[in-house]
């Protein structure tokens, strides 16, 4: 006769519950950014993020394809959350300058915070592909086309012009990354960008 009871034998004999696709999708991407967190982005591939996982590299393959596409993907996921806390801000702002000028200030540099420094390891490696490098500027463009459009209306009869809205970008990332590394606090990178935008602003309606 079996010493083991009913109980602990059904426990044994209970598979190990499949997750669905969407869920092992989540716990694939939650890994690759814990990854990145604590050992750079040098480190992400898709055998280590496997071997982190606890499952077979294939699976990891399966999703992502090379480590390029998990690039991508956690590049395209860091973009949606920008856009959906910057676009969520601007249905609640006030219809003036300052306003629209704080919320892309401070969307951006929060955003950039609340994931932390390794998006600038993610950006970096992007860099080094030509297919994920135009894949980073497309989605550069429509944030800038987003803040275009919203601070259009302050612009008077002139026009914000290209070359001005891509310094503004270009010192959104770089003040977001000195804030993320500590070299200066939030609010000052979220007031510099404040006053980067408004000047522009301001200039393109003179």
């Amino acid at each position: 006769m079996s010493s083991i009871e009913p109980t602990n034998q059904a426990l044994i004999l209970q598979p190990r519950r499949r997750l669905t696709r969407e869920a092992r999708h989540r716990q694939l991407m939650d890994a690759a950014w814990q990854l990145i967190r604590e050992e750079g982005t040098e480190a992400l591939s898709l055998g280590r993020l496997a071997e982190r996982s606890d499952i077979t590299k294939p699976v990891v393959y399966d999703h992502f394809g090379t480590r390029s596409g998990l690039l991508a993907a956690l590049y395209r996921e860091f973009d949606a959350r920008q856009t959906a806390i910057m676009d969520a801000a601007r249905e609640t702002s006030e219809p003036t300058l300052a306003s629209k000028a704080t919320i892309i200030a401070s969307s951006y540099v929060d955003c950039v915070l609340a994931q932390g420094r390794e998006i600038s390891g993610i950006i970096a490696a992007l860099a080094g592909s030509p297919e994920l490098e135009r894949m980073k500027r497309d989605y550069e463009v429509i944030f800038i086309e987003k803040c275009r459009a919203a601070l259009a209306p302050f612009a008077g009869k002139g026009t914000i012009g290209l070359p001005g809205l891509w310094a503004m970008l270009g010192a959104a990332e770089a003040l977001s990354y000195a804030a993320a590394s500590g070299d200066i606090t939030a609010e000052q990178a979220q007031n510099e960008l404040f006053e980067t935008i408004v000047a522009m602003v301001e200039r393109s309606a003179r």
